[in-house]
């Protein structure tokens, strides 16, 4: 199960490690390039649903969707504007005129 912040690669990465294997050998398995299984789990490429459930099927391993809640807008909205009207609230810190670092002398 992809827990909070687990990426596609990171699953892809702990079934290799569970089931012991590197990834030219899952890559074999499941009839995908090694580049590709490596692409996946440096989160260089994002792989489809019917790439995951090939490759977890390829080590014997059954992939299932679970429905979320969904999102309810009106309340996230709700949420979002009292958080901006706070942020408003708060006292501005000023620190003067923004200073930036001159470029003469410097090689072109």
């Amino acid at each position: 199960m992809l827990a909070a912040g687990q990426t596609a690669g990171d699953l892809l990465r702990d079934i290799r490690r569970r089931t012991g294997l590197r990834q030219a050998e899952l890559a074999r398995r499941a009839g995908v390039p090694r580049s590709v299984i490596s692409a996946y789990e440096t989160g260089r490429r994002q792989p489809g649903v019917d790439a995951l459930e090939r490759i977890a099927e390829s080590v014997g391993l059954r992939l299932t969707l679970t429905p979320v809640a969904p999102v309810d807008h009106v309340r996230a909205g709700r949420i979002l504007s009292q958080v901006l009207d706070l942020a408003e609230s708060l006292p501005a810190r000023r620190r003067g005129p923004l200073e930036y670092p001159s470029l003469r002398g410097l090689p072109r």
